[in-house]
């Protein structure tokens, strides 16, 4: 306090002045219409508070005016958070701006605090309460107005992610005084009506004033007694109705609530894709896997006629195979007989014994010698037979012919003919060409 007797300078006089106020008045609500509002270059709002017989000028500091979620314009009803205070260099009594509310969202921040708490206590918020969402819904009710704008986004949400759903339009108004009622009896509608797997509550974003139909316990008892899930796409992230506690599921936005909606649509779209595309490799893979394959099948291909001589000459070496081995043999025995004979005579007299063994042994010699003659006779024969079997020469003078195309491929299925198709026909005894007249999977295929 300054003393009566002191004197003051102006500048002590407002400082003590300003110290005075803003130490008597602690921060309060003050509530009027907005006037004379002035935005500074610096980012700070100037305007007045009145009433309707006063009024009392006010700053709102960058800082606060940023924070601000709407725009501010004259004539527009608030209530202001301030601090009492006085501008020093010019003496003016004013009030600085802590925070503005629209007049009249104090009493519904209570309403809503007050509704909020007794739905809780009755137990509408908990979790088991609430109904799962079908994975695969086969059609989705959609409650909003017409010409939402969150409606279209919704829309276009679903024909991008699920386009073969059905969506169905409840339509309601989402704002003004009848707006709670309307919204109550789409969903009821939507309930009795039962033709969708799924409800969905959307509005855009706005103020608690736009949003407040979504907080009356009409709607929240609607969507309880739904015999649908639903789920509340109200407003942006920020912005938190009733509507979003009671609902089956809370969505950030009405496009999120549609992504929501078709989550597991999409998750299978996405996984079939990928399905076929490991298919499609894997059948690319087992089509590369089976022509190498067959590449290498095909280096190991033998042509019969050329089987054929090749069987031809193991034949002739083992017909010479088996002359050189009778011929060894004959000689070999010969020269035993020879030297048993030496060997006799030199040990033993000739006596009419002997000369008998003598006989007998080369009796018996030559009755192996023949034995084994006939043996390889026979498996020459054997051979002989085998390979006349395998000689395509010999099939072909029974009557048949092999077919070849145009590019001299074999031609082993009649489905791979067609008609006025030419084929190369080689007989026993020369070739022919063949002009196809028709083909059939069940009849053979005709030709001249």
């Amino acid at each position: 306090m300054v003393a009566p007797a002191t004197v003051v300078s102006i500048s002590e006089l407002n400082r003590c002045a300003r110290a005075c106020l803003e130490r008597e008045f602690p921060l309060l609500w003050v509530a009027g219409e907005i006037s004379n509002l002035t935005r500074a270059t610096s980012g700070h709002v100037y305007f007045s508070l009145k009433d309707e017989t006063a009024q009392a000028r006010c700053v709102m500091f960058r800082s606060r005016a940023a924070s601000n979620p709407w725009r501010l314009e004259n004539g527009q009803q608030v209530e202001a958070r301030v601090l009492v205070s006085l501008y020093e260099p010019r003496g003016e009594f004013q009030l600085n701006i802590e925070t503005l509310r629209r007049a009249g969202l104090g009493r519904l921040f209570e309403a809503f605090a007050r509704l909020k708490a007794r739905l809780e206590a009755e137990g509408l918020f908990a979790a088991e309460r609430k109904r799962p969402l079908p994975r695969f819904p086969h059609r989705i009710g959609i409650i909003s107005s017409p010409r939402a704008a969150a409606l279209r986004d919704v829309l276009v949400t679903l024909q991008r992610r699920a386009p073969h759903l059905t969506a169905i339009l409840y339509p309601a108004l989402v704002q003004g005084e009848s707006a709670a009622d309307d919204i109550a009896r789409a969903i009821a509608l939507a309930g009795q009506r039962n033709e969708c797997s799924l409800l969905l509550v959307v509005r855009g974003g706005g103020s608690i004033e736009d949003l407040w139909a979504f907080n009356e316990e009409v709607v929240v008892r609607a969507i309880v007694a739904s015999p649908l899930p639903v789920i509340s796409g109200v407003g942006h992230e920020t912005d938190t109705t009733i509507t979003d506690f009671v609902a089956d599921l809370r969505a950030a936005t009405p496009t999120a609530a549609a992504e929501l909606a078709t989550q597991d649509w999409y998750a299978a779209a996405r996984e079939i894709t990928d399905i076929e595309d490991a298919l499609r490799r894997a059948a690319q893979n087992r089509v590369a896997n089976e022509q190498q394959r067959l590449d290498h099948l095909s280096l190991r291909l033998v042509h019969p006629t050329t089987r054929l001589t090749q069987a031809r000459a193991r034949l002739a070496l083992l017909g010479s195979q088996l002359d050189a081995s009778l011929a060894h043999g004959l000689r070999h025995h010969r020269e035993r007989l020879n030297r048993a004979a030496l060997g006799l005579g030199r040990t033993v007299p000739r006596t009419e014994q002997f000369s008998g063994n003598l006989r007998l042994l080369a009796q018996r010699l030559s009755a192996a010698f023949r034995g084994q003659h006939r043996q390889r006779l026979n498996m020459l024969d054997n051979i002989a037979a085998a390979l006349a079997h395998l000689n395509p020469e010999a099939t072909l003078a029974r009557g048949f012919s092999i077919v070849r195309d145009a590019s001299g491929r074999l031609v082993t299925d009649a489905t791979a003919l067609h008609a006025g198709q030419t084929v190369n026909l080689h007989l026993a005894r020369g070739n022919a060409e063949a002009s196809i007249l028709a083909t059939s999977q069940d009849t053979r295929p005709v030709a001249t």
